[in-house]
């Protein structure tokens, strides 16, 4: 991971290299059998170099303490790892320059389960399987079985944790997807 990550930082792929504070390549438990994606890096990740830091983080930390998970115990990585423009969404261009770093991250981790925050993530997860991405009121909550990066795993897409804050319906939301990543974790004896 400390080779991927030199690369990350001397990266310049896409335009995004050109506004970064901060690369954000990921961190927690390289052991991790749980893994959390995410779409890109906001203002404070950009600022600190590190996932989910900002008000998002505070509550993605919130919610999984619900069920019981840490930081600690789990990797969090972005399909993006350089923050895009006042928030954007990730260009195809961007998301294509980036995701093979992604992937080397999920090959590394290795991870039984992977929670896609997002609908950019869950795309992108999901279109690796050959599988489409519609929207997020059908997807979140699911458990899809995959077969990617000559790894097998279980995908379960939420919302995004920002969703959220702009709109607190979609934190009930969340709560009731990671109940569902509790039991699925619980029954299959993952951690």
């Amino acid at each position: 991971m400390a080779v991927l990550a030199d690369e990350v930082r001397r990266c310049t792929r896409c335009e995004l290299y050109k506004g970064r504070r901060n690369v954000v390549v990921g961190e927690g438990d390289l052991d991790a059998r749980v893994m959390l994606v995410g779409e890109a890096p906001g203002y404070w990740e950009d600022v600190k170099g590190r996932p989910f830091v900002g008000a998002a983080g505070k509550l993605l930390d919130e919610l999984l303490a619900g069920i019981g998970l840490s930081r600690g115990e789990i990797y969090i990585a972005n399909v993006l790892k350089c923050r895009p423009p006042k928030n954007r969404d990730p260009r195809p261009e961007e998301v294509e320059a980036c995701t093979p770093y992604l992937d080397r991250q999920i090959r590394i981790i290795s991870p039984r389960v992977i929670v896609s925050l997002g609908r950019h993530s869950t795309r992108y997860l999901l279109g690796k399987a050959g599988l489409e991405f519609s929207q997020m009121r059908t997807t979140h909550g699911q458990v899809y079985q995959l077969e990617i990066l000559d790894l097998k795993l279980l995908l379960m897409p939420t919302y995004h944790p920002a969703a959220a804050l702009y709109n607190p319906k979609y934190r009930q939301i969340i709560e009731e997807d990671l109940q569902v990543l509790k039991e699925l974790l619980r029954r299959e004896a993952i951690l």
